[in-house]
């Protein structure tokens, strides 16, 4: 015999967050207990990604990272670039978005970035910003950005380990292309 609830009878204790019906089974396997949106979706991935990034972890991936960074910056309408700080051991201190831009462009200011980093007391860092276009591939302003950020991280000895550009559900790696 198979009960049904209503909603309101649903355990809410045990969401992943309290807005995400989203509860965690067994085996890192999660279930919805009620239909959710893709607001609610999206939200739910970021989580669960952000959770695996938390500061005990390594980022030896280069897959894991992009999947990161695809989920934080796919969807935006305008373009945005943001930072990846790391510790020596390449654990992931934090992320932040620092500058907010149009739907071609964003202004970024390298002594912003430089300040960011040493707030952070970062020895790391990946560079990410996204196309709203689609298109992942880097400009040649994005070429000319990354160059000039690494000189100038390179003066307090941090070190960038890659730039990420994301175009919708793809992305390119500076590293990776052999741009870095």
């Amino acid at each position: 015999m198979n009960t049904l609830f209503t909603l309101s009878q649903l355990p809410h204790q045990n969401y992943i967050r309290e807005d995400l019906p989203l509860v965690q089974d067994t085996n890192k396997h999660y279930q919805t207990v009620q239909p959710m949106s893709l607001e609610q979706i999206c939200s739910a991935m970021i989580l669960l990604i952000e959770q695996q990034f938390e500061r005990t972890d390594y980022l030896v991936s280069s897959e894991s990272t992009k999947s990161y960074l695809i989920a934080q910056l796919a969807n935006l309408e305008q373009e945005v670039f943001s930072c990846l700080y790391l510790d020596n051991q390449h654990r992931v201190i934090s992320y932040e978005t620092l500058f907010y831009g149009t739907i071609s462009e964003a202004c970024v200011y390298p002594r912003e970035v430089v300040k960011a980093c040493l707030q952070h007391n970062a020895a790391a860092v990946i560079f990410a910003h996204n196309h709203p276009s689609g298109n992942p591939s880097p400009s040649q302003c994005d070429k000319q950005l990354t160059a000039h950020l690494i000189a100038a991280l390179k003066t307090v000895d941090i070190r960038v380990l890659d730039h990420i550009v994301i175009g919708g559900a793809k992305a390119t790696s500076f590293s990776e292309t052999g741009l870095l």
